[in-house]
């Protein structure tokens, strides 16, 4: 029997919950198989945040791992009061490790996300609030922060997997100058790396701890660079 403390991979109930949940996306149907979930899903999720917590341990003492629905565990209930799609459960697993004391999604971290197909790892900050905005085009014109960036963005995206993200806006933000030459990254309401691609035969083995934590490293320059950038802020 595996151990249910130590992470030995997820099972394929895992994808299949999650391949079922997209055919029948309903309240009675996921109460009547919430036990599937709280089994294949969460507990496995719950092992893997403390053992990747753990390894994250080594280049981030204070990392926030915390086995838990509203902690590294994103609710799998979605938001529907402001959306047209009524669908009420988010038919992926997502788990976040971040570094700070701010609300969470306030934080550079690292994000697993995980459906029936595919996986994606994530580092770096999804999109800024508007102070954290304001800082980070600071940071871009800045004649050392800027260079940094650059730096970094050139070195992991060495590996074309690794793709940049982020970039939302049309044109360079009121104030800056658009032939600066790092003005492409004017237009970023985020900042980060991610890496996308079908489950591989690590998921269901304790070594996709090892697969999941070397992209983590791979792109974490990126975080080390957000997390001094907050902690210039003032609040």
């Amino acid at each position: 029997m595996k151990n249910q403390n130590i992470f030995n991979g997820f099972q394929k109930e895992t994808i299949n919950f999650f391949r079922e949940l997209k055919k029948n996306n309903s309240k009675s149907w996921f109460e009547a198989n919430r036990h599937i979930y709280d089994k294949n899903v969460l507990q496995p999720a719950q092992a893997f945040i403390v053992d990747m917590g753990k390894r994250l341990e080594k280049i981030i003492t204070d990392i926030v791992a915390i086995p838990k629905v509203d902690q590294s565990i994103f609710r799998i209930y979605r938001d529907i009061r402001f959306s047209p799609n009524k669908i009420p459960y988010k038919t992926h697993l997502g788990i976040f490790f971040w570094e700070g004391s701010r609300k969470k999604l306030d934080n550079p971290g690292f994000y697993l996300q995980i459906d029936d197909k595919n996986f994606l790892i994530g580092v770096g900050m999804y999109e800024f609030s508007k102070p954290f905005l304001d800082e980070y085009r600071n940071s871009v014109v800045h004649p050392r922060y800027g260079k940094e960036l650059v730096h970094i963005i050139d070195q992991v995206t060495k590996n074309p997997e690794n793709i940049l993200g982020g970039k939302f806006f049309k044109k360079t933000p009121r104030g800056y100058d658009a032939d600066h030459p790092y003005a492409e990254l004017l237009l970023h309401k985020g900042m980060g790396f991610h890496f996308e691609s079908p489950l591989p035969g690590e998921f269901f083995s304790g070594s996709f701890i090892d697969y999941v934590y070397t992209k983590f490293e791979e792109m974490s320059p990126i975080h080390f660079w957000l997390r001094e950038m907050t902690k210039r802020m003032n609040f």
